[in-house]
C-alpha cells in the first residue's frame, strides 16, 4: 500500500549507515595524530576525539627570558593536531555519509 517494498530496501540502507557509522566512529576513537612546531620543538600528540594525549618539549625551547614563544609554540601544535584530526574525522565520517553534512554528527564542520 505505501511501497512497503521500497520502504524495507530503505531501512536496511540506514541501518547498515548506522553500523557503518559507529564503526568510523570507532575507528576515529583509536586514530593519533601528532604535530610537530618549530623543527621539533614542541610535539603534540591528540586522538581524533581531538584530546590531547601527550605534550613534549624539547629542553632547547625552553627559555626564562621567553616564555611567550614556548607558549606560541604549544599553542600552534596544538591547533595543527587538532586540525589534523577533524580532518581524520571528516574524512571517515565522510566516506560513511557520502560527505552529507548532518548536523549533530562529530566531525563534520
Amino acid at each position: 500500500m505505501f511501497g512497503g517494498g521500497n520502504m524495507q530496501g530503505m531501512l536496511k540502507k540506514v541501518q547498515k549507515m548506522q553500523k557503518d557509522m559507529e564503526k568510523a566512529q570507532e575507528e576515529i576513537k583509536n586514530t593519533v595524530v601528532e604535530a610537530s612546531i618549530g623543527g621539533g620543538a614542541v610535539s603534540v600528540t591528540m586522538n581524533g576525539e581531538q584530546e590531547v594525549l601527550s605534550i613534549k618539549i624539547a629542553p632547547a625551547a625552553v627559555d626564562p627570558e621567553d616564555v611567550e614563544a614556548l607558549e606560541d609554540l604549544i599553542l600552534a601544535a596544538v591547533n595543527e593536531a587538532n586540525r589534523k584530526a577533524k580532518e581524520v574525522a571528516e574524512k571517515k565520517l565522510g566516506a560513511v555519509t557520502g560527505n552529507l553534512k548532518l548536523p549533530g554528527m562529530p566531525g563534520m564542520f
